[in-house]
């Protein structure tokens, strides 16, 4: 019945040699990968959910002390790094809709254009670290920070500036991850390793991309945006 099924749907039981001897035919390889990124997924966002949460409930309690903050916060990058991760996430979609059409030549573009936006993304972050480091807002090194324009705030802003570096951080270093696996993917592409019937390496990582991609969604409004109007005006 697996055989027919395969056949049926273009996937090959018997001759695929991309088919690990633990699995029935090429569907259920791509249904339990898929299923187990889905699970890593979760642990991840139980990862991120706890700094959300802790993030939530320092800023409601020192309110006046988080808004001031608002002024050091340059939602200019946020706002690049926020269209430069909306397009990777386009070129991702589109490397994996490649591989589902067997388009070698495709795939391999889109996911250069993909491994750019996310190297523009970590090189915009960069920028804005070392403008924090000038400001002298970086209260994980002792010696870089120096909080005079509001000293009545100091000691409770350093708690936002230490979530700020943590989130954005722990992100940045799931962007690497994902920088490393996409040059995974792509030198796999240019070995013509994926077809139409197999691109479950290429679909599981377009889903862990999607994920960095929507962390920063949240990330984004959060610590640039939040309070930053109120001060403005």
């Amino acid at each position: 019945m697996a055989d027919t099924h395969a056949v049926a749907t273009g996937h090959s039981t018997d001759h695929s040699p991309h088919l690990r001897h633990h699995f029935d035919d090429m569907d259920q390889q791509f249904d339990s990968a898929t299923f187990g990124m889905w699970v890593f997924l979760l642990t991840e966002i139980m990862f991120f959910g706890g700094m959300f949460g802790a993030y939530t409930v320092y800023r409601n309690m020192y309110p006046e002390a988080f808004a001031s903050t608002s002024a050091y916060m340059n939602p200019l990058y946020g706002a690049l790094n926020t269209a430069v991760l909306i397009v990777s996430s386009l070129s991702m979609a589109l490397a994996v809709r490649a591989a589902h059409l067997g388009q070698q030549k495709a795939l391999q573009i889109c996911l250069l254009i993909t491994m750019f936006f996310g190297i523009c993304f970590l090189v915009i972050k960069g920028f804005e670290y070392h403008e924090h480091w000038v400001d002298m807002k970086v209260p994980l090194f002792g010696g870089h920070w120096n909080y005079s324009e509001a000293p009545q705030f100091a000691h409770q802003a350093q708690i936002l500036f230490c979530f700020y570096f943590f989130m954005t951080g722990f992100h940045a270093v799931h962007m690497l991850v994902g920088l490393g696996i996409m040059t995974t993917i792509f030198m796999m592409a240019r070995k013509g390793t994926f077809s139409p019937t197999y691109y479950t390496p290429v679909e599981v990582s377009g889903l862990y991309w999607h994920f960095v991609d929507i962390v920063w969604i949240f990330l984004f409004p959060l610590l640039y945006l939040i309070g930053h109007t109120r001060h403005l005006v």
